[in-house]
C-alpha cells in the first residue's frame, strides 16, 4: 500500500475513531467495542455455550481444529497472559508457550491493529470477560500434518507484521474504513482468494485480488469490489452501510457465515464506522470485468406463458419460489430479496445459491429481533436435479447471465452441508 505516516494524519484518524466510539453504545467499553468489531465471539464461542470459551470446530486444509478458550481463566484460558503475550498471539500468531497459531486465527489481518487498540482489547479480555473453566479440545489433524514449525516459513513468505499506516492521499473516513476492513474486521480472511498454501492473495487494495471473492466453508464469499454484476458496483454507499447494520438492503440479504458477522459484530458499530467501511469498500476498483447488469423482462413471459410447462427450472421456480421472489424476480426487498440482479445469484461460483436453496438460511437477529422471513431449505423435498434446475433458472434469467449448475454440484454440497439452524442465538459479549 502507498502510505505515509504523518502526525497530523494519525491524529485525524484517532479523532475519527474517538468520535465513532462516542457515538456507539455508551454502555460498552472501548475494548468491548473493538472486540465486537473484530467479531472474536463468533469463532471463539460454541452455539449456546459460554461466550469466548472456545470449543468451536473449524475445518482447515490440514484437518479440523478446535478454537481455544480466550476467557481469563488461569488454567484453561488466557488468564496468565501478559500484554506482550496477548499481542504476540493477536498480531504475530504465537501463543504464550511459543507454539505458532494456524492462520485460521486471522493474525495476518490483526497485525494491522494499532498498539492502543491492542491495549484496549487486552484490558477488556482480562478485566471484563467472565473467566470460564473450559478445557481446550485436541485438534483433529493427521500427525504428519500437525507439525507447526512450517508455519514459521509460511510467515516469512506470506505474513507482514506492519500495523496500519495512514494513506495521506485519502480522507480520515477512508482511512478509518480501511483500518476496520483490513484489520479488526478481517474481511479479507473470507472474501480474498487464497493460494495453494492457504495464503490470502493480498491484504489491502494494492493487490487486485483483495476482496475479489472466494470459496470458503461451502459458501462463496462475494466480491466486495466494484465489479458490476457479482460485486458492489451497483450499490450506493448508504445501501452498503445499511447492509452492514441490518443484513439487508434493496439488492441482497445476508446469508451463511455473513449472518454471524451481522449478528455479532457490525450491527453494534457506530454509524460513522459503518459509513467509513462503506467509504473504503466503494472505493475499490472492480476485480472482475463482468459486464453491466441489465434487467431482461422476457423471463416474465416465460413464467406466465405455456412454455413454462416444458421448462423444469421455470416450473419449479413458480411452484417453490414465486410467492416470495415473484415472477419478475424483484422480491419484496429489503425483507425478501430480489433474485434478479442479486450479486450472489450471479457469483462465478454458484456454491452460495446452491447452499441456500438446499439448506435454507439461518435466523438473522438485529436489535434483538429475529427476522420474520427466512429462506426455507429444500433438501428434503427436492432432488439434486430439481435443485440444479431451479438454481440454473435463476442464474440465467432476468438478465443474470450466469452459468448453469449440475446435479453433481448439488450432490457435492448436499454431502458436505446440513439444514440451516433455526435457533441461531445472539451471542452477547457479556
Amino acid at each position: 500500500m502507498k502510505t505515509v505516516s504523518l502526525v497530523g494524519s494519525a491524529l485525524c484518524l484517532f479523532a475519527f475513531a474517538a468520535q465513532a466510539q462516542s457515538e456507539a453504545d455508551q454502555n460498552v467499553s472501548r475494548g468491548e467495542y473493538l472486540a465486537r468489531a473484530a467479531n472474536c465471539v463468533a469463532c471463539h464461542t460454541m452455539p449456546g455455550g459460554d461466550a469466548l470459551a472456545g470449543g468451536l470446530k473449524m475445518a482447515t486444509p490440514v484437518g479440523d481444529i478446535y478454537v481455544t478458550n480466550v476467557t481469563p481463566d488461569d488454567e484453561t484460558g488466557i488468564g496468565t497472559y501478559s500484554l506482550e503475550d496477548f499481542d504476540n498471539a493477536m498480531r504475530h500468531g504465537v501463543a504464550q508457550d511459543g507454539h505458532r497459531l494456524y492462520p485460521a486465527m486471522p493474525y495476518p489481518s490483526y497485525a494491522k491493529i494499532s498498539d492502543e487498540d491492542i491495549e484496549a482489547l487486552y484490558d477488556y479480555f482480562m478485566n471484563e470477560v467472565p473467566a470460564v473453566r473450559a478445557e481446550n479440545k485436541q485438534n483433529e489433524i493427521p500427525w504428519i500434518l500437525s507439525f507447526r514449525w512450517p508455519l514459521a516459513i509460511w510467515n516469512v513468505l506470506f505474513f507482514d507484521d506492519e500495523t496500519y499506516a495512514m494513506d495521506e492521499d485519502q480522507s480520515a473516513a477512508w482511512n478509518r474504513g480501511a483500518y476496520l476492513v483490513q484489520g479488526l474486521g478481517h474481511c479479507g480472511a473470507c472474501h480474498t482468494p487464497r493460494g495453494i498454501l492457504w495464503n490470502e492473495a493480498g491484504f489491502d487494495e494494492s493487490d487486485p485480488e483483495y476482496l475479489a471473492g472466494a470459496f470458503l466453508d461451502n459458501w462463496y464469499a462475494s466480491d466486495l469490489t466494484q465489479s458490476n454484476r457479482a460485486g458492489l458496483g451497483r450499490w450506493s454507499q448508504d445501501e452498503l452501510a445499511t447492509y452492514l447494520k441490518t443484513g439487508r438492503n434493496m439488492h441482497s440479504t445476508a446469508f451463511g457465515t455473513m449472518d454471524e458477522v451481522i449478528i455479532n459484530s457490525t450491527q453494534y458499530l457506530s454509524d460513522d464506522d459503518l459509513d467509513a467501511m462503506a467509504t473504503y469498500l466503494i472505493s475499490l476498483p472492480a476485480a472482475h470485468d463482468d459486464g453491466e447488469y441489465s434487467y431482461d423482462e422476457s423471463t416474465v413471459a416465460v413464467l406466465r406463458g405455456p412454455e413454462r410447462r416444458t421448462n423444469s427450472g421455470a416450473n419449479l421456480y413458480m411452484q417453490n419460489c414465486e410467492s416470495c421472489h415473484v415472477d419478475t424476480g424483484a422480491g419484496y426487498p429489503p425483507y425478501l430479496p430480489p433474485v434478479a440482479g442479486n450479486p450472489p445469484v450471479m457469483d462465478p461460483d454458484p456454491a452460495s445459491l446452491i447452499n441456500i436453496v438446499l439448506n435454507g438460511s439461518s435466523r438473522l437477529i438485529v436489535d434483538g429481533t429475529p427476522d420474520a422471513y427466512r429462506m426455507p431449505g429444500y433438501r428434503k423435498t427436492l432432488n439434486d436435479q430439481q435443485i440444479a434446475d431451479i438454481v440454473s433458472f435463476m442464474r440465467t434469467s432476468w438478465g443474470n447471465g450466469a452459468a448453469d449448475v449440475t446435479a453433481g454440484q448439488v450432490a457435492g454440497l448436499r454431502a458436505l452441508t446440513e439444514q440451516a439452524d433455526d435457533r441461531m442465538p445472539v451471542l452477547r459479549m457479556k
